[in-house]
């Protein structure tokens, strides 16, 4: 189990390095007074470790054989995970959903090593508003291959319709944490 303090420092950083109080428009097409770049903290050595960490406390050993995403939010986290699971003697395969199938070489959708045939995988996304990202991400898993989806996850929930659109779907969205944990005061 990682230590109780992993959460506190993952989430302290999400504050400190990943949050923006600014008018934008997220990639679903809504407006916010606020902004999450996961990627400001996934993309350093001190944030893929401890996002790895918490995601790989949240599937099981044995429970799942990969973990994937759409590009490029969860590509940072994916190979994170792989790489420490490996460390913790249950090595997950990554793989990375593209937002469409590549006009060269091999044209794969889903770029990554072979699974078998059946694999249980989970799909994360850094952060998940509408849900339209990682929707795609199922969608385009369920079309291409015969892999049992088993997980859905994100690191952070904005909880504006991401978890209804995927229990819609058939899949229950589990978050690390939710933007009201980020966007909320410390104690």
């Amino acid at each position: 189990m990682t230590d109780p303090t992993a959460r506190e420092q993952l989430l302290k950083l999400l504050r400190q390095e990943a949050l923006e109080f600014k008018e934008v428009t997220l990639s679903s097409g809504r407006r916010s007074n606020y902004y999450i770049d996961c990627r400001r903290v996934t993309l350093s050595a001190v944030g893929a470790y401890l996002t790895a960490q918490l995601v790989l406390e949240h599937l099981p050993p044995q429970t799942v054989e990969a973990i994937g995403g759409l590009t490029l939010g969860a590509d940072p986290i994916v190979a994170a995970v792989a790489a420490i699971s490996h460390l913790q003697g249950h090595p997950l395969q990554a793989f990375i959903v593209r937002k469409e199938a590549k006009g060269h070489g091999q044209q794969h959708l889903i770029e990554g090593p072979p699974l078998t045939p059946g694999a249980r995988v989970a799909i994360i996304d850094d952060v998940a508003t509408s849900g339209g990202s990682i929707l795609k991400a199922i969608q385009a898993v369920r079309q291409q291959t015969d892999w049992q989806i088993i997980r859905v996850m994100c690191l952070v929930d904005r909880q504006e319709g991401a978890g209804e659109l995927l229990a819609q779907a058939g899949y229950e969205l589990s978050a690390l944490f939710t933007g009201a944990q980020l966007t909320s005061m410390p104690d």
